[in-house]
């Protein structure tokens, strides 16, 4: 088994071996993973922090020891806390990096980190303010940064942030917690799922008080929720049925 880190700010893993194919998720720097296909172009790999598996290009991560890899396995994230940050090499290039980039490696790939961080478990209620961070992001179907993200990528990386795991996808992540049987059960921070014609979960958001929901779709965005589902406030019309309420703090 052959294992790996990124080293650069935001690398794309794509559903198959092509720079043309879909985009499914975004590696971040510093995020290590387990290469389970190594092609000439390209490798088919498991990230460890949700093991989600795509394709990256090989000219855009570094290979590591599998003791450094187990190694930062077993230690607690530390992530960037600023929206934007750099890292400077050791020849005195600057790297730039996003909000939840992980840091546990700086000095597996020899770098320097000024900037802030964190990587305690905060309150449940700080959930939502981590989550108004990402305000007006736009929607990136992939995505999981402020400059671009998608409905579970926005809820992995906001509770990432403050100290709590969830998976890739929301169909995956609707796994996670226990289901309340009612809206007024549940609390600011809490998940809710919502599911299209065929019963598929395709969309998830973090409640807020006072029956608000923020998520992404377009942009991160404020809207109403009932018991029916996400009511747009600028539309007036729904976008979403509601399907279950999980609480996973």
């Amino acid at each position: 088994m052959k294992y790996g880190i990124c080293n650069l700010s935001i690398v794309p893993l794509r559903a198959e071996a092509a720079d043309s194919s879909e985009l499914v998720t975004q590696v971040l720097y510093g995020e290590i993973f387990k290469v389970l296909e190594s092609r000439k172009k390209w490798s088919r790999i498991r990230l460890a922090y949700d093991t989600y598996e795509a394709w990256i290009d090989n000219k855009q991560f570094l290979p590591i020891e599998e003791e450094n890899y187990n190694n930062i396995s077993k230690q607690t994230p530390i992530v960037c806390e600023d929206l934007v940050d750099m890292v400077s090499t050791q020849d005195n290039q600057m790297i730039s990096i996003v909000m939840g980039s992980s840091l546990n490696a700086l000095d597996i790939l020899n770098h320097e980190f000024e900037g802030s961080s964190v990587q305690e478990k905060f309150a449940k209620d700080n959930v939502i303010n981590t989550a108004l961070l990402y305000l007006n992001t736009p929607y990136l179907w992939g995505g999981k940064t402020p400059f671009g993200i998608d409905c579970s990528g926005f809820t992995q990386m906001v509770y990432k942030l403050n100290g709590y795991a969830l998976k890739r996808d929301a169909s995956q992540q609707v796994e996670q917690g226990e289901a309340l049987s009612f809206i007024e059960e549940s609390e600011p921070g809490d998940l809710a799922f919502f599911d299209n014609a065929e019963g598929d979960i395709t969309h998830v958001g973090i409640i807020m008080k006072d029956n608000y929901i923020i998520h992404a779709h377009g942009k991160v965005r404020i809207d109403m929720l009932d018991h029916t589902g996400i009511f747009n406030i600028q539309t007036s019309l729904h976008t979403h049925k509601l399907r279950v309420i999980k609480r996973i703090i």
